[in-house]
């Protein structure tokens, strides 16, 4: 498929559903191979099916993200033409919410392990091929509770907060050689875990955004097919906030 993207090649986390699988088709749809990354082969499957019948083309990529180590082994079985990552989305993330005094040591680190530690691991690892053809885009999805905090997910906040520190610090380094490095930060977006909500909650939550109403994954994955083209090339070490105006 042409389209911006077309030449590049795109790897994403947490691809199996939500978000992240609507940034892979998103980007298929754009012209980018797109190596799509998860836990969950079955659905990552289904998914490779979708984008493939729609003209782009797809590999799907077993990979959790909470275990750094095996990242190297993993990317290396990757095929020779998905082999060459142009554009990272690191989108993978979990909860474990819990107020402060009742939150385990193991679910602050587990959050912040996948979350944030995850996504300096799979970074670290796919900047180097980036650097050598002096063009990349590092695009991390975190989120507006890491702008503005929420209670009982300061786990959740503080990995999607230190994303943003992350990615600033990491486009200082990489600008020479033609990287970009930036975040999107989501609001309440529609998804399977807000579609099992009362609707009373569902009002409650749209009463909170200035637009009035929740998100759709669509809205993320064009904000990132943007910062992953060249209409991006001059953009480095932003987080833009696509909340509909939850935070302003």
């Amino acid at each position: 498929m042409e389209g911006r993207l077309s030449g590049k090649t795109a790897l994403v986390t947490g691809a199996s559903q939500g978000i992240g699988e609507a940034i892979a088709q998103r980007l298929a749809a754009e012209g980018a191979k797109v190596v799509v990354a998860a836990r969950n082969a079955e659905k990552l499957a289904a998914l490779v099916g979708t984008i493939d019948s729609a003209g782009g083309r797809a590999h799907a990529l077993t990979l959790d993200v909470a275990e750094p180590a095996s990242i190297p082994e993993r990317l290396k079985a990757l095929p020779e033409d998905f082999a060459a990552i142009d554009i990272l989305v690191n989108n993978a993330g979990i909860t474990a919410d819990n107020l402060l005094l009742r939150m385990s040591l193991e679910d602050w680190e587990r959050v912040l392990r996948t979350n944030l530690t995850g996504a300096f691991a799979l970074t670290k690892e796919l900047v180097r091929g980036m650097m050598k053809k002096r063009w990349g885009r590092v695009i991390s999805v975190s989120s507006v509770v890491g702008l503005m905090g929420n209670a009982g997910q300061a786990n959740y906040a503080a990995s999607k907060a230190g994303l943003i520190g992350f990615s600033k610090s990491v486009a200082r380094e990489l600008g020479s050689r033609n990287l970009t490095v930036n975040v999107v930060a989501p609001g309440y977006i529609e998804t399977a875990m807000t579609d099992a909500l009362p609707e009373a909650n569902r009002a409650e939550l749209a009463s909170q955004i200035a637009l009035k109403r929740l998100g759709q994954v669509a809205d993320i994955a064009g904000v990132v097919a943007f910062l992953a083209s060249e209409d991006a090339a001059y953009i480095t070490g932003e987080t833009i906030n696509v909340s509909g105006g939850l935070y302003i």
